[in-house]
């Protein structure tokens, strides 16, 4: 019988060292298995994006309240380099209508009302209305309820000098009520157009009309901003923000040279206010016929009422004034 034995090993080769070449191996292979295998390794986290810094709150704000836009801000924002911020003079001299000056034929002073009346019923007519608002340390003629000035003290804004008024003939000249927008100046642009209540209203607006010195007022005549400045170089911002006020109110237009020079003078004041008053009620009568007044303004001539077809005008009749009766027997224009 053959004996059983083992396989031999190979030549030369001791069974334990075969052992634990085989086991090495077997360790080697389960390594390389564990490197394939593994997770990679995680990217490192993103920094935070930082936080934007908080807006820095107006004075009396709330933190964390948004700031509220300044009044006006938004008007501001929208303007034009060099365009002139609404409601000042130099924005309405803008605005004026530019048209060539009308003839002066026609034009009467009794076509704006005979003298000065009174439009406001104060008990007072319109001069010494103006003298009383424009002049200080006054006294009155007794018996007239404080009404007729008898004498101030103006501060002239034409000449920058002080004026000593007194009433009498030969002193009243002395300070005079100057039209800013002239009578004669008014007609050739734009008053040809209203009925006999508008120029009345027009020419005792006290808008229109400040207290200066007499020679002065005599001085300027009928003249614009084109051709009249007074001479006090201090005022003539105010001088001529009160014309454009006034005919702006009114609707007058001007010419382009008066716009010019108005433009020139207030643009070293942008910020000069507009002048503002009662907005008057402008209106024009049909063509060529001159509208009846209201009841309590009379027709400023006879050649008005005659106009109007009115005449004969008696007393308890529209338009009828003592100045239209030169007899008195209570029927004017006959």
């Amino acid at each position: 019988m053959d004996d059983a034995r083992p396989p031999a090993h190979p030549a030369g080769t001791p069974r334990g060292l075969t052992a634990w070449i085989v086991g090495l191996g077997l360790t080697l292979l389960a390594g390389c298995g564990a490197v394939g295998s593994a997770e990679p390794l995680a990217a490192p986290p993103a920094p935070a994006a930082a936080e934007p810094a908080p807006e820095a709150a107006a004075p009396g704000a709330e933190p964390g309240e948004s700031p509220s836009p300044t009044p006006g801000a938004a008007a501001e924002a929208t303007r034009a380099p060099g365009e002139p911020a609404p409601g000042t003079a130099l924005a309405a001299a803008h605005e004026l209508e530019v048209k060539g000056r009308a003839p002066r034929a026609g034009y009467e002073r009794e076509l704006f009302g005979s003298g000065w009346v009174d439009t406001d019923r104060n008990g007072c007519d319109t001069r010494n209305d103006i003298l009383a608002r424009d002049l200080t340390g006054l006294t009155y003629r007794p018996g007239t309820r404080d009404c007729v000035v008898t004498s101030g003290t103006l501060a002239d804004p034409f000449s920058g000098e002080t004026i000593v008024f007194v009433r009498g003939n030969e002193t009243s000249t002395a300070v005079q009520i100057d039209h800013v927008v002239a009578l004669s100046d008014a007609w050739q642009k734009g008053a040809q157009r209203w009925d006999g209540e508008t120029r009345v209203r027009f020419a005792n607006d006290p808008l229109n009309l400040l207290a200066v010195d007499g020679p002065l007022n005599g001085q300027k005549g009928d003249g614009d901003t084109a051709t009249w400045l007074p001479p006090n170089r201090a005022f003539r911002c105010e001088y001529v923000a009160r014309q454009v006020g006034v005919k702006h109110s009114y609707g007058l237009w001007v010419t382009l040279a008066e716009q010019d020079a108005m433009v020139r003078v207030l643009t070293s004041c942008p910020d000069e206010p507009l002048p503002t008053g009662a907005a008057p009620e402008v209106t024009a009568p049909a063509p060529g016929m001159p509208a009846a007044p209201g009841d309590d303004i009379p027709y400023a001539s006879c050649r008005e009422a005659r106009a109007a077809g009115a005449a004969p005008v008696r007393v308890g009749d529209p338009g009828y004034g003592h100045h239209l009766d030169g007899d008195g027997d209570g029927v004017g224009c006959e």
